[in-house]
């Protein structure tokens, strides 16, 4: 089977306009979650928003035309330098990942505008990829999804060469549903901690170089599943299900047992359910003891951008042999004794799990090898 490795990447958050910037914020304990006066309906929230005066002056540095939308003009930010880099063969795919995409456009009565394919269309054009993009908008679990779709093609030698860009931003039609479940923090989010309250959104947009080659940096992914329990429309399943058997089948494809992952970066966003669903998967498949975080308390949920942005910072995690902690733990709130970290370590980090869990049952699951 052919293998698959992930390059150069390349951030754009509150945090930083970079994966250096990003990942040195991190190790310092900062978060990019802070109050913010939304509007009249939606009041003041704690969430992680992307400075738009900081973010047009990067726009303008890269030269990026006026006329496209903010949206777009983040995933071209984000790619340019990657694109910049490695160049496009005839061959070479875009595959972009986003939950709600430019949902902003149905505020000015754009309705065309804030079609997923309009949006990823325009960014093909930008770069002139001569193939189609492909899109992949299935809930929390986008952006890793997005790397499987990606990881796949390669061996099925549909491709040699991905592009990956995964993207959402802060609207008030995101803000409203998440306020309509009553799910939202009115603080910075503690995922697995007992006293949590709720998650933090975020924005954010992330970018990665995917081929069959190998250089000096590159990871490999030796493993993925995606698996769907239809447990419901929004609610984790009780027991796990869909997140244990996506593990246990990217277990399976990396012919490696569970003692062997030296960390998890988990999904942990901080609500009741989700961090006890959690707890569950991880139990059953062998996992308490491998020390893991979730970065929500950092960046927020940036939905469809966050797990590839989480799984940048890994690969960072990985190449440094780096420990980080989850920003807000104090106490475990959870009914299984996983092992969260609590301060930056350094040691050894050779095989890393990323998990995502989303709405409607979804659940994802990619092990790296360095």
């Amino acid at each position: 089977m052919q293998k698959v490795y992930v390059h150069k990447s390349n951030l754009i958050t509150a945090l930083g306009f970079s994966v250096e910037e990003n990942f040195s914020a991190l190790c310092d304990g900062k978060s990019g979650i802070r109050p913010i006066p939304f509007s009249k309906s939606i009041g003041t929230i704690y969430a992680s928003k992307i400075e738009d005066q900081l973010l047009e002056k990067h726009f303008e540095s890269l030269n990026i035309p006026k006329e496209y939308t903010r949206i777009e003009k983040l995933m071209i930010a984000t790619l340019k330098p990657l694109i910049e880099k490695y160049g496009i063969k005839p061959n070479t795919l875009l595959i972009v990942s986003t939950t709600k995409g430019n949902i902003g456009a149905l505020e000015q009565h754009h309705i065309e505008a804030a079609h997923l394919s309009v949006s990823a269309e325009n960014v093909q054009a930008y770069f002139c990829f001569q193939k189609t993009p492909i899109i992949v908008s299935n809930a929390c679990v986008s952006g890793v999804m997005a790397l499987s779709v990606a990881k796949r093609l390669i061996q099925m030698e549909q491709t040699t060469d991905v592009f990956v860009v995964a993207v959402d931003e802060l609207t008030p039609f995101v803000i409203s549903g998440f306020q309509s479940f009553q799910a939202m923090s009115h603080e910075v989010c503690q995922p697995y901690d007992e006293n949590r309250k709720g998650v933090n959104l975020g924005e954010a947009s992330a970018a990665v170089y995917v081929s069959n080659q190998k250089d000096e940096d590159g990871i490999e992914i030796i493993g993925e599943a995606n698996i769907n329990d239809a447990n419901h429309i929004s609610g984790p399943s009780r027991t796990g299900e869909g997140l244990y058997l996506s593990i246990e089948k990217a277990l399976n494809e990396a012919q490696i047992a569970a003692k062997e992952i030296d960390f998890i970066s988990a999904h942990g966003t901080a609500t009741v359910y989700n961090d006890e669903m959690e707890s569950i998967a991880f139990q059953r498949a062998h996992l308490l003891q491998v020390p893991m975080n979730s970065l929500k308390g950092y960046f927020g949920h940036t939905l469809g951008a966050s797990g590839l942005l989480e799984s940048i910072i890994t690969w960072q995690c990985m190449k440094k042999n780096v420990y980080l902690p989850s920003f807000g733990f104090q106490k475990l709130g959870v009914s299984q004794p996983i092992n969260i970290i609590q301060k930056v370590t350094e040691k050894p980090m050779q095989i890393a799990l990323k998990t995502a869990s989303g709405f409607g049952g979804s659940n994802s699951a990619m092990i790296f090898k360095k």
